[in-house]
């Protein structure tokens, strides 16, 4: 939770619970029977994070019914009270209208399947606590498979103010956003709301399933916003899973943590989300160092000095006087992801304009780093194609026999630098996250990684480039992040 007066404060609350049994169920995360009860006889410090939330121990993921009241904001997720793997998953109990009201009834959705169509199934409620399922669910679309953790919410077509999912009319559009359990990954569309006939509607510029917009390109999952109506703003939380394995979390004795907060708006076209770290983590920021007009030539590398390195905040603006230098795009990749394309032109691949961009959790001499870069192409219709990249092929030393998962996670960024020729870049370093935001906030991906050499003080962070064209650091503030005044601490109710 976070408070207005104190800055941003994670409490670990263990209030009433209601227990969720596998036994007979069937479960989309992998069930470690033998490390379900392992209980943590201590708790590695090593990757755990400085200024995200996660509990004391043990296992946590989907952040359930964030929601505000009377000044503090409360965060309630799933967890096991008995070990880093799922199972004996217990939810903290909250009351919260994880819902919206027309016409004399409650709403929620609940996610599902039939045959092979995805589901969100539509219950409807009176007095919020005996529901009734509609005869149809809100929207469903084929060959998508498992629909959870629905999210249904509205956005103001201007500006940036927030506003309750109630609201129907002209001047919003909803968006609808589920997790694939096929992919492991969130797609959301936008569209409108049909409140007379309980049906949504996406937009002709949206697609279900695999090919659709999604919130974040990387480690995110079972994703849930709430309406902030003191600050008038939705609110975004996510939960990133471990990439390492099973025996490794019942090793460190924790797995699992939830991505920083964020809000989020429309674009101004309107064809997409864009999200943002709310204001509240500033107050955590510390030791700033600013870097203005630095010129990097190809196979530079500028480092950022005088801050922690593997707990940090960074804002850069990279230029550039011309895109002419920019490499073509293989028309053999027209139905390629930008994940695949950026596994195929990695950070030491050279191109013309980029790849550019920072190395995070970086060792001294570059055995180890996390690049977060872009890269720009030209296509036959003389437009250019941003690539975002976040890789974490380079980010650990430990063996690829190991059962590491090294993504290079990626998306492809709306945005025209054919005017200004500049692009932003903010990350969120925090020892085994790397949460990065392109283009300001237009695509944001996400990054579990574990180094082995570049750790605690032995973190570096630099600029650089490696394409023909050289890029200017136009500005770039970097900040010690400090961790919440109260973290983590037991409440017994």
């Amino acid at each position: 939770m976070f408070n207005k007066k104190l800055g941003l404060v994670f409490v670990f609350a263990a209030s009433v619970f209601l227990v969720i049994n596998n036994n007979g169920v069937e479960a989309s995360h992998n069930i470690y029977s033998r490390l379900q009860n392992a209980a943590a006889v201590e708790v590695n410090q090593l990757h755990r994070t400085g200024y995200h939330f996660q509990p004391p121990k043990h296992w946590i993921n989907d952040p359930n019914a964030p929601m505000y009241f009377n000044g503090i904001y409360d965060l309630f997720y799933q967890y096991n009270p008995k070990g880093a793997a799922w199972g004996n998953i217990v939810r903290a109990h909250s009351v919260s209208k994880t819902a919206w009201w027309h016409n004399g009834h409650w709403r929620i959705l609940v996610g599902g399947k039939r045959k092979h169509r995805g589901m969100a199934w539509l219950y409807r409620s009176i007095d919020f606590k005996y529901w009734v399922k509609a005869k149809h669910p809100l929207h469903s679309a084929p060959e998508t498979g498992m629909w959870e953790c629905p999210d249904f919410f509205a956005l103001a077509l201007n500006g940036r103010s927030g506003v309750d999912t109630s609201k129907v009319g002209e001047d919003v559009k909803h968006i609808l956003k589920v997790s694939l359990d096929e992919t492991r990954y969130e797609y959301y569309t936008l569209g409108k709301y049909f409140p007379e006939k309980d049906r949504y509607v996406p937009d002709n510029t949206s697609v279900d399933g695999r090919a659709g917009l999604r919130l974040d390109y990387g480690n995110f999952y079972a994703s849930k916003t709430f309406f902030d109506p003191s600050k008038n703003m939705r609110i975004l939380w996510g939960w990133a899973n471990e990439s390492d394995a099973a025996d490794d979390d019942k090793a460190k004795g924790w797995a699992g943590v939830q991505t920083i907060p964020r809000v989020v708006w429309l674009s101004s076209d309107a064809k997409q989300v864009v999200q943002w770290p709310i204001k509240e983590l500033e107050t955590l920021r510390g030791q700033k160092v600013d870097i203005n007009n630095q010129n990097v030539e190809q196979g530079q590398h500028v480092e950022v000095k005088g801050i922690t390195a593997a707990q940090a905040d960074v804002e850069v603006t990279f230029s550039f006087g011309s895109l002419e230098k920019a490499e073509e795009f293989d028309p053999n990749w027209a139905n390629l992801d930008a994940q695949t394309v950026c596994s195929l032109r990695r950070s030491d691949v050279p191109g013309g304009v980029g790849p550019f961009g920072l190395l995070t959790l970086a060792s001294q001499n570059l055995e180890e780093f996390t690049p977060i870069f872009f890269r720009v192409f030209k296509t036959k219709e003389t437009k250019h194609k941003v690539l975002m990249c976040s890789d974490a092929k380079s980010s650990s030393l430990r063996p690829f026999n190991e059962k590491l998962y090294r993504p290079s996670f990626a998306g492809f960024v709306d945005v025209d630098l054919s005017a200004d020729k500049k692009i932003s870049l903010r990350s969120l370093i925090d020892h085994s996250v790397v949460e990065s935001f392109g283009a300001g906030g237009k695509t944001c991906i996400t990054s579990r990684v574990y180094p082995t050499l570049a750790v605690n003080d032995a973190a570096h962070l630099f600029v650089f480039n490696n394409g023909t064209k050289p890029v200017t650091v136009q500005t770039l503030s970097a900040w010690s992040m400090n961790a919440p005044q109260q973290m983590n601490q037991n409440l017994e109710f």
